[in-house]
């Protein structure tokens, strides 16, 4: 029953390290996974780290090859046009929703949690922001008292995590975002419904645009001589 208990406890163990190597492109784009090699570097043994890998594949995160193991899941531009086409229907929901239901007490919440920012080029800054942000939003669907969309949101968030830290290196951005939060949260004050949705949709295409500037200066300095243009596979 111990070792049991001792199995799953670094079974999640490794997942969180794993999860967490991938989302801050520790472990590259479309790289192969050598669990041995993450076996050592994380002091715990094959069969946690092979338990983490099929928990992690499910959640698309990393995928299965033949005869290889598995690989850190490649995504394409089409795979960022997708996710945000859906993410500006989803959110746009949220804050009207927000706008429509929030109580007084999570109105003062969301105006808590809007004002955080980061420091440009500081990697362990982008983690910190990164997690306000997924929280900021997340809060925000929370009160639409949809579980459904409160789900997939966070599934979104988590999903994008990767590449925000990518977008985050393009420029600085730190002020404008941190600005766009404040007036998401003003615009919910005021119940104002219409100018939110608006505020939300503008900020949600600009990111869009931001991660794509910096896939495509990712590919190029990713790509093997005379393939710069080509669908390089870049991590999500």
């Amino acid at each position: 029953m111990m070792k049991n208990k001792e199995k799953q406890f670094l079974s999640t163990q490794a997942y969180h390290l794993i999860k967490e190597a991938i989302v801050t492109c520790e472990l590259s784009p479309g790289q192969l996974i050598v669990q041995s090699d993450l076996a050592e570097m994380y002091g715990v043994g094959v069969t946690p780290v092979r338990e983490a890998l099929r928990r992690l594949g499910l959640e698309g995160f990393v995928i299965a090859v033949p005869r290889l193991g598995y690989q850190v899941s490649p995504i394409t531009f089409q795979d960022i046009q997708e996710i945000f086409e859906l993410r500006l229907v989803l959110e746009s929901a949220a804050v009207r929703f927000a706008s429509e239901r929030a109580t007084s007490e999570q109105l003062k919440k969301i105006t808590e949690a809007a004002n955080f920012t980061y420091e440009y080029k500081k990697r362990d800054s982008y983690i910190n922001f990164l997690r306000h942000n997924a929280d900021f939003h997340i809060l925000i669907a929370s009160t639409s008292g949809n579980s459904r969309l409160i789900y997939q949101i966070r599934k979104i968030m988590d999903e994008l995590h990767r590449v925000f830290h990518l977008g985050l290196d393009v420029r600085d951005s730190a002020d404008e975002m941190r600005m766009d939060h404040i007036r998401i949260s003003d615009a919910l004050n005021k119940r104002d419904a219409e100018l939110v949705e608006k505020i939300i949709r503008n900020e949600i295409v600009t990111s869009q645009e931001r991660i794509f500037e910096a896939l495509k200066q990712y590919q190029i300095n990713m790509a093997p001589v005379g393939f710069a243009n080509t669908a390089f596979p870049v991590d999500f």
